[in-house]
């Protein structure tokens, strides 16, 4: 009897952890070791892609010559075969049975085009911040698909309709990492499509202890949220959201260096503006500083 073909492929992008990454694959191959796996290398000088191709030879390994940051991944999920793809952090791991929940949960509610799932925080399995605010959405829910009715999701943490994510955009090459998902969750809402929080499809994060930039961290988040209102809110609303951004960075140097980040972006932001339904942009507000 021929066996059934996969419905889900994994996406990690990664950069310089290889540890962690090492890590997750162990999980994730030990859960299901049949699942399509695509490694999105982004640049690193690690060894990161010649040690997963020794240590896992099914995992298809696809090495960048630099980092692309989020846009890694849909380099990914354009190699994937498969109707639905599920993306990965390198130090995230999906539970046994989610993936397959995720799939059927699609398979069923043919408007979801994402499914983002819960993540509990190792050790101790603490729910994610970020989770306990998508459980508690508040947004009008318009599909029998299991969960709540958000706005945006966790890039790290999500199944998507790849024919829906491919046909959006994906993740926008120049926003590099950081509040990468608001605008593609604006423009999947855009084109009709539901996004769907799930608390049980469950995502295990165990915090990778490699240095990060926080100020830089800091500085993408609020350049991305900043474009992601020029390019996709009214007029009133991005200037509204614009100015308080402003009003804080005057006490705040790291905002004052990410508006000015964001100003220099004008150019491509005007020619790409494209104003989200103005009931979209009711059900979605401007973008939110949480």
């Amino acid at each position: 009897m021929a066996l059934a073909e996969p419905r889900c492929s994994l996406v990690i992008a990664t950069r310089n952890r290889r540890e962690a990454l090492l890590r997750s694959l162990a999980h994730l191959m030990e859960e299901d070791p049949s699942i399509p796996i695509i490694v999105v290398d982004n640049g690193s000088n690690d060894g990161t892609s010649e040690q997963v191709r020794r240590s896992f030879t099914g995992v298809h390994v696809v090495t960048l010559p630099s980092n692309r940051g989020a846009a890694a991944r849909n380099v990914g999920a354009r190699m994937a075969s498969t109707p639905y793809v599920a993306f990965n952090d390198d130090d995230t791991y999906w539970s046994a049975g989610s993936l397959e929940r995720a799939c059927t949960l699609l398979d069923r509610h043919a408007r979801v085009a994402a499914l983002c799932a819960n993540v509990r925080v190792l050790p101790g399995a603490a729910v994610d911040r970020a989770c306990r605010l998508m459980a508690e959405s508040a947004l009008e829910k318009r599909t029998a698909c299991p969960g709540t009715a958000i706005a945006s999701f966790l890039a790290g943490a999500t199944v998507v309709r790849r024919e829906a994510f491919l046909a959006a955009g994906g993740f926008h090459p120049r926003f590099f990492i950081g509040a990468e998902e608001a605008l593609l969750s604006i423009d999947l809402m855009s084109a009709g499509w539901e996004l769907v929080y799930d608390d049980e499809l469950l995502v295990y994060h165990t915090p990778c202890n490699v240095e990060r930039d926080h100020a830089l961290r800091k500085r993408l988040v609020a350049r991305n949220r900043l474009w992601t209102a020029w390019l996709r809110n009214s007029l009133p609303a991005a200037l509204g959201y614009s100015l308080r951004v402003a009003a804080r960075a005057l006490k705040d140097p790291d905002l004052r260096r990410a508006l000015s980040e964001a100003l220099r972006g004008l150019g491509w932001i005007l020619r790409e503006r494209r104003p989200m339904p103005r009931v979209i942009e009711r059900r979605y507000a401007v973008i939110s500083e949480v």
